[in-house]
């Protein structure tokens, strides 16, 4: 480094160091993050690759190196996935002590009114107690109601073996938001890129679950 021999542990200034490895020059500048938000179809795979070749999210982006998901969809699962390349975020904002909230909505069909009711009690799962932080039903066409479940973890399946327990049948499932950031109007299996303000509230979400974990482990 600066022509001489640099040792383990030496620190880097990108904007004064210069760093050669044989002989050529280490470009130190960091790629800029990327977040996007993607309106997942159904029938699409959440992961990078699928042994059975069915399409999968990574299909319906640009490629672009150490893109991950934040927060799976299930397979018939629809709407909002985020994608970034900064990877600490993403397993922050996945981790359940984030307790970052996350929106459903299930057209289902059954009594959704008592549903709701004991949803809000609280219903016992195979994997533990779900009590989702809001509930809200609405009629809709044809005998259906429009289910509204705001979760503050990620479980496997979570809304799908909540309605099954429930007594509802999940005719559609679609994510609306996943923290600050919305669906709103886009166009299904199309993304676009986060804002200055959704990039700006995920990164004070992270920052906060980083202090309260320390100040956890410090007790």
């Amino acid at each position: 480094m600066n022509g001489t021999i640099a040792h383990i542990g030496q620190g880097v200034d990108p904007g004064a160091d210069v760093v050669e490895v044989d002989g050529r020059r280490v470009d130190l500048e960091a790629p800029p993050v990327t977040w996007l938000a993607l309106h997942k179809p159904a029938g699409v795979m959440t992961t990078r690759f699928d042994p059975q070749g069915r399409r999968t999210v990574f299909d319906l982006v640009d490629d672009v190196p150490a893109l991950v998901y934040v927060g799976r969809l299930d397979l018939e699962t629809e709407g909002l996935l985020l994608l970034t390349t900064d990877g600490e975020a993403a397993h922050r904002l996945t981790h359940p002590s984030t307790g970052i909230e996350r929106v459903y909505v299930a057209t289902v069909t059954g009594d959704a009114r008592s549903a709701a009711e004991r949803a809000r009690q609280g219903v016992m799962l195979q994997d533990g107690l779900v009590k989702p932080r809001r509930v809200s039903v609405r009629p809709t066409a044809g005998g259906r109601w429009a289910f509204e479940v705001v979760l503050t973890e990620g479980r496997k399946r979570e809304v799908r073996r909540l309605c099954r327990e429930l007594g509802l049948h999940v005719e559609r499932l679609v994510r609306t938001a996943y923290g600050p950031v919305s669906l709103g109007d886009l166009p299904v299996g199309r993304s676009r890129p986060l804002t200055a303000v959704e990039r700006r509230a995920l990164d004070r979400i992270r920052v906060a679950s980083r202090v309260e974990r320390r100040a956890s482990s410090d007790r």
